[in-house]
């Protein structure tokens, strides 16, 4: 057989086995198919008031929803919810400018993911101006610099390093979208070397994350975040960059873990590890989301993850409630070195942690 002959068909077995694995995810029940559920989360949230961090910036949760409502109308070709979306945000640049995080938290930076996304859908240069200045300023030191972030920015990490989990979402969005608009190498290296510290540093043997180093739970939103970091930076990294084995290696060490203490009912529980705790929906949105990617990818084996991933999503559906709010959202949560704190931690309806998480699922879900 000739070399062409050869690689037509091993690219045409590739295809056949890559629509395979996709379509192990389609075929819904009415009312639960991911262009119904994506079209009722994202036109809720265009008429949702904002989220604010103590009355006065924009919450990162929901930029994540913002972000996921985006994902979606493009994915489904939603021309009027693009519009709804892109005019939520003009007011940003006049009489709510105010409510603009500044560039000096991991949490506030990561907004700059907003803007290059709408920058990626309009071409409109306002959006790419701003969103490129979040990026930027994640790993320009400034002058008020405490001690601790200078040791960072001297290792060439982002002055706003923590060591906590929810960071290898938040700095790896903005980072990964700013490479995605100015093909520039320094942003997808900057998370990468990040994520691969995170990873070094945090992972355990059985491949999950603690809430933090000094409190040894395994909590289900906090480990979500390294759960869709992963995946999200591996869609954009070049197959030979240096980094991409280590964060696959431990994308993969997640999943696998993941997929045993998901519960018969399809959900994961606010402590993963914690049979008698209750399904705890963001979390379960976001690992079922990073089955999504892996699968689509061809990095997670679909025979094996796919059942699970389609479990978990009509699971969640189950959860939204008659005003297209997601129930069961573990409200924002510091650590606690205590079991029950977690188990006691109130839930709210509608909170765009997890509004946020299931809008990402839906967008993954609608087809190309």
């Amino acid at each position: 057989m000739c070399k062409k002959l050869f690689l037509l068909l091993l690219t045409t077995f590739s295809f056949q086995l890559l629509f395979a694995q996709q379509n192990r995810l389609a075929g819904f029940p009415k009312g639960s198919t991911p262009k119904e559920v994506g079209r009722r989360l994202a036109y809720h949230f265009v008429d949702d008031r904002h989220d604010l961090y103590f009355a006065q910036h924009i919450h990162y949760n929901e930029v994540c929803t913002w972000n996921g409502a985006l994902d979606y109308a493009v994915k489904v070709n939603d021309r009027k919810l693009i519009k709804l979306l892109q005019d939520k945000f003009e007011p940003f640049f006049t009489y709510e400018k105010a409510l603009l995080p500044p560039m000096n938290h991991v949490d506030y930076n990561m907004f700059g993911s907003l803007a290059l996304k709408l920058y990626q859908i309009t071409k409109d240069e306002r959006y790419r101006k701003m969103g490129l200045q979040y990026a930027d300023t994640q790993w320009e030191l400034p002058k008020n610099a405490k001690r601790e972030e200078k040791a960072w920015a001297d290792k060439g990490f982002s002055w706003q390093t923590r060591l906590w989990i929810d960071d290898m979402y938040m700095i790896t969005v903005v980072q990964g979208e700013a490479y995605k608009v100015t093909g520039d190498r320094k942003y997808l290296d900057r998370a990468a070397k990040e994520m691969v510290m995170y990873l070094d540093e945090l992972q355990h043997p059985n491949g999950l994350f603690y809430h933090a180093p000094d409190v040894p739970f395994y909590w289900a939103r906090g480990d979500g975040w390294m759960a869709v970091g992963m995946p999200d930076l591996l869609r954009i990294m070049p197959q030979d960059h240096k980094d991409r084995p280590r964060i696959m290696e431990g994308y993969l060490k997640m999943m696998k873990s993941l997929k045993s203490y998901q519960r018969p009912n399809g959900m994961w529980n606010q402590l993963i590890d914690e049979p008698d705790f209750w399904p705890e929906t963001s979390g379960t949105a976001m690992f079922t989301y990073a089955f999504i990617m892996g699968i689509q990818q061809g990095w997670l084996d679909a025979a094996e993850y796919a059942p699970a991933a389609r479990k978990a999503w009509l699971a969640m559906i189950s959860y939204i409630d008659s005003r297209n709010n997601v129930t069961e959202v573990c409200i924002g949560t510091g650590k606690k070195n205590d079991k029950q704190y977690y188990y006691d931690r109130p839930r709210n309806a509608g909170d765009f942690h997890g509004q946020a998480p299931y809008l990402w699922c839906a967008a993954a879900l609608s087809g190309k």
